[in-house]
């Protein structure tokens, strides 16, 4: 789009705050700053910040900034901003359209900015997808949980939660600093975009032979892999060959061999949903149980911010220690501006292959001590696992005090570096600085700690039973499987309805039956943050309660927000709209409360739930529910909420006179299971591979376009979700089309002026590429 600015609007003597008008606001323009937020991975808050954080940082230092400070990201096709003050400024990222006042804007070097100069982007210049904006002293918006990055999905952050829009005012620092001198970066030293990338990772967590085969592996850094449309800065979606499995299941954890009891990931791991892996972004889920087979080191995750639909990723195997060296060239260049002699970004992953062990370090079984086994989760994380792969209160309680101990370590002083622990159901995830607490210092003291720990036997905890309203069969996660039949997955066991699924898995006689399990059980919380933002992973306190499904494969796209939904044997609520996996059942009311304190949301924390807690549902009806929705927020709808105490020993007691009962219900329930595994084979379902996922919707190469008539093309790579109109169809300037669903956003074609619809060149649920025709209108 152009602008035309009057001389009246560029009257510099008539503007003078220190601001940014946004004119118009691009595809998807947002601010971030660097890190992010840190400390609450284990509530499921994710860091989000910049997808590429290595042009993100230049850019600042380019300005005259710390390299953290709060900037502008954009993808794919960017603003048109008014300037209202002297600055500094400075464009980096991948190679794009931009003018200032009309005249090219070059590019990595900082440039002096008149107030009133009108900054113009234009599209991404086809390598690469995001570029960034820095102003010299920063944008200037609030901190939110310590931090100005927007997490779109959490919708906080950044400016008012959210993308920027057409109107937007930014403040910006008054004026030059003192002292600018021009920052140019040399040609040597700006990073390579390209379509076909090579990344550096490390392998593991989980690797072969306990989950994938040794041959599996092999195929994985083997093959050239294809970036899929959904990606975004949540994670990056990858087509290539199906994993060799060494499981045929997840057992407890789900039906496919993807499936692990739920465990914390690291930013930048290749998660793989199913058969689909995807690396997850800054934006992306803390909690989740699938497995990851590599995770990227993190000189390496500025690339995943500049992958786009299309692109081809090989992945390369490095040690921790190329990691290190990788992670200092990159440091040296943010600092001064220049790569030291002899190093290049764009051959950075170009290392030494290495056959290093995903697993640092094993304590066998003993008296006394179950199997702890520590697992790398790239260069900033570490996994630490108790006990055989299954579902046992025993091995949370021991996760919970090794996090205590951890904890009173860090408040000490005695182990400074760690920025989250997060625990998962038999697991706990450490994020640390490698820099402040190098990796060896770390495994060493975890292993010296079992020795120190006390034993679990008899510990209790606070609980609290919870009471949440639940719409049963709610029309929003209708609407979830709609889609994902439509634009993910037509023919998926799951489809079309999940509580069916949900009673032939587990051999129920009636939906009537898994209803009242759902109602009856307990729900104990075992982890917050999945999906995101205080989301509970909770299981039934009683296994006879215990229904046990597979995940999707691949995952949703799309989960409304507060949807609950049973994966594995875990129940969670989706904090926020998002991807999702699970099984879904219902809807409840909000886990998170952005800005609000209530009576259920005080002590300064938006999270609803705490570890340990129960949830027990209660039936309302789909109208009863919105009444609460609206009503919760504010207060004036509060929950019922009772204080106790659970004691493992007891718990355990328990289980023990219940030993019988609850071996006939699993006895039915794996016989139920097993048959559906074979009714998966006998249809073909078993060997499911992600090349199945689309029909190609392709517009014939032959499209003639008569005199009087316009193409009407679509800006991105995705799925039509709905068609508005018909041949023959006439409609206005500015009407709805069709809307498309790419990199997990809804994208409105629109008609670009008044005339009847001459050719539809697609339909619903096809796959269609940037820039194809979809309709033909012809004027008039």
């Amino acid at each position: 789009m152009e602008i035309t600015m009057s001389e009246k609007t560029l009257d510099t003597n008539k503007i003078a705050a220190p601001t940014i008008d946004v004119l118009v606001p691009g595809i998807q323009t947002t601010i971030q700053d660097y890190p992010g937020r840190r400390g609450y991975w284990n509530i499921g808050v994710p860091p989000s910040g910049p997808m590429d954080n290595l042009a993100f940082r230049l850019a600042n230092r380019l300005a005259g900034n710390e390299e953290g400070q709060a900037a502008i990201e954009i993808t794919f096709a960017g603003p048109t901003l008014r300037i209202n003050c002297d600055t500094v400024i400075a464009v980096t990222g991948a190679p794009i359209e931009v003018n200032l006042n009309g005249k090219p804007l070059a590019q990595w070097k900082s440039h002096e900015v008149a107030a009133g100069a009108l900054l113009a982007f234009g599209d991404v210049l086809g390598q690469g997808s995001r570029v960034y904006l820095a102003i010299q002293g920063g944008i200037q918006v609030p901190d939110y949980l310590g931090s100005k990055a927007t997490f779109m999905l959490g919708q906080f952050g950044g400016h008012e939660g959210r993308i920027l829009q057409a109107g937007d005012v930014l403040n910006v620092v008054a004026g030059k600093h003192d002292g600018y001198t021009p920052r140019e970066l040399p040609q040597v030293s700006i990073p390579h975009y390209t379509h076909h990338w090579e990344i550096a990772v490390l392998y593991g967590p989980h690797g072969a032979p306990d989950f994938f085969t040794e041959e599996g592996v092999a195929n994985f850094f083997a093959a050239d892999w294809t970036v899929h449309h959904n990606s975004d800065r949540t994670g990056v979606r990858l087509i290539g060959p199906k994993p060799k499995w060494a499981r045929t299941d997840g057992g407890e954890a789900g039906l496919h061999p993807s499936n692990v009891h739920d465990v914390a990931y690291s930013i930048g791991a290749v998660d793989f949903t199913g058969d689909l892996p995807v690396i997850l972004g800054p934006d992306g889920p803390s909690l989740g149980g699938f497995v990851c087979l590599v995770t990227l080191v993190h000189a390496e995750l500025w690339k995943m911010g500049q992958l786009r639909p299309g692109d081809r990723i090989t992945f390369r195997r490095i040690s921790a220690g190329e990691a290190a060296t990788l992670e200092a060239v990159q440091d040296a260049l943010i600092s001064d501006l220049r790569l030291p002699e002899a190093a290049s970004v764009s051959t950075s992953a170009k290392v030494a292959a290495t056959t290093e062990s995903p697993i640092l370090h094993t304590i066998p079984e003993s008296s006394g001590q179950v199997q702890v086994v520590y697992r790398q989760g790239g260069d900033r994380n570490l996994l630490v696992e108790y006990g055989p792969m299954m579902l046992d209160f025993n091995l949370r309680f021991r996760v919970h005090v090794l996090m205590e101990w951890l904890q009173q370590a860090v408040e000490s002083g005695d182990l400074p570096g760690i920025i989250d622990l997060t625990p998962g159901i038999r697991s706990l995830h450490i994020r640390f600085d490698a820099k402040l607490l190098p990796r060896k210092r770390l495994l060493d003291t975890l292993i010296t700690a079992e020795k120190q720990l006390p034993a679990i036997e008899n510990v209790e905890v606070p609980t609290r039973i919870v009471h949440l309203p639940l719409s049963w069969n709610d029309s929003s996660v209708q609407l979830a499987m709609k889609k994902y039949m439509q634009s993910v997955r037509k023919d998926a066991p799951w489809n079309p309805d999940n509580i069916e699924f949900i009673r032939r898995i587990n051999g129920l006689d009636s939906i009537d039956e898994v209803r009242r399990i759902v109602f009856d059980a307990s729900y104990m919380v075992m982890g917050l943050g999945d999906v995101y933002l205080g989301a509970p992973l909770g299981t039934p306190v009683d296994p006879r309660h215990r229904l046990v499904t597979t995940k999707y494969n691949p995952a949703r796209t799309w989960t409304p927000e507060n949807a609950v939904g049973i994966g594995g044997a875990y129940m969670c609520v989706y904090g926020m709209e998002s991807p999702g996996g699970y099984q879904l059942v219902g809807r409840t009311v909000q886990m998170w409360n952005t800005h609000v304190q209530t009576k259920d949301f005080r002590e300064g924390k938006p999270w609803l739930l705490r570890f340990f807690d129960q949830v027990r549902f209660y039936p309302v009806t789909e109208a009863e529910l919105a009444e609460m929705r609206k009503d919760f927020p504010s207060g004036k709808f509060t929950l019922r909420i009772e204080e106790d105490r659970f004691s493992l020993k007891q718990y355990n007691d328990f289980l023990k006179e219940n030993a019988a009962s609850i071996d006939t219900f699993r006895t039915k329930q794996k016989a139920a299971y097993i048959a559906e595994r074979e009714r998966w084979k006998a249809e073909g379902q078993e060997n499911y591979t992600t090349s199945e996922i689309l029909e190609d919707g392709s517009a014939p190469a032959d499209i003639t376009i008569s005199a009087g008539a316009h193409a009407i093309h679509t800006h991105v790579t995705g799925i039509v979700w709905k068609l508005l109109v018909s041949e023959g169809q006439r409609v206005n300037a500015g009407d709805d089309l069709a809307v498309l669903e790419s990199m997990k956003m809804e994208f409105t074609v629109n008609a670009p002026i008044s005339g009847v619809i001459q050719r539809v060149l697609s339909k619903a649920g096809s796959k269609v590429t940037a820039r194809q025709v979809l309709f033909v209108i012809e004027g008039g």
